[in-house]
């Protein structure tokens, strides 16, 4: 497999399709290596438009969903950013490119150990992985500029909306199967923030996150 010519093909078969047009953001996705970052077994996957298992329950978003998360973050490269759910490492990468400093937040040990694993082999050197319940935010590292959550969640905590600077924005997967939105939150002042959802998309559940309360009837 011509691996440089699969991530040129994904670049422009499947992220310019998906409105991710900023040049900055499609060099980084072009000329970071995805295959360090995918499982040995999935290596042909590596660039193709799907997720990819990594076991314990996680995957790999396609990497479309990853650019367009990245890129409506709209990063300038001086931003304190907060992931929660690491995975692979891959959507990290990304940022790190993008951005002064990451922290991503990983709830299951071997996860973490695989994604630091891959961002060491990737030369990315401005992000660090730490085990912990993202649910709960990193507020002692805080505020940040950015917080960008790599799974879904039926709500945003209102802790982790509390955790973003003034003018600091966060993008989640907010909503229930079959249908979930994107959604960009902005903080416009102490106590206020905005929402807009910007596009539909699903992805698996964040580990650790609650669930609301369903009524039974």
């Amino acid at each position: 497999m011509n691996l440089e010519q699969a991530r040129f093909n994904m670049v422009e078969q499947q992220i310019r399709p998906w409105d991710v047009l900023d040049k900055a953001v499609l060099q980084v996705l072009s000329e970071l290596p995805r295959e360090l970052f995918v499982p040995q077994a999935y290596q042909a996957l590596a660039y193709t438009d799907t997720s990819i298992p990594l076991g314990h329950g996680q995957e790999m978003l396609p990497p479309r969903v990853d650019a367009r998360l990245m890129h409506d973050l709209h990063l300038q490269g001086s931003e304190k950013v907060l992931e929660i759910g690491t995975g692979s490492g891959y959507l990290t990468a990304l940022l790190a490119k993008r951005a002064q400093t990451v922290l991503s937040l990983e709830i299951n040990p071997e996860l973490a150990q695989t994604a630091n694993h891959n961002l060491q082999r990737a030369g990315v050197t401005n992000a660090q992985v730490r085990v912990a319940n993202g649910s709960n935010g990193a507020a002692v590292d805080g505020p940040f500029d950015a917080i960008v959550l790599s799974g879904s969640v039926a709500e945003v905590p209102a802790s982790l909306l509390q955790q973003l600077t003034i003018g600091g924005r966060l993008i989640a997967i907010v909503g229930d199967e079959p249908i979930m939105s994107a959604t960009l939150y902005t903080r416009t002042g102490e106590a206020n923030w905005s929402s807009k959802p910007l596009w539909d998309t699903h992805a698996p559940r964040l580990q650790g996150f609650t669930e609301p309360t369903r009524f039974q009837f």
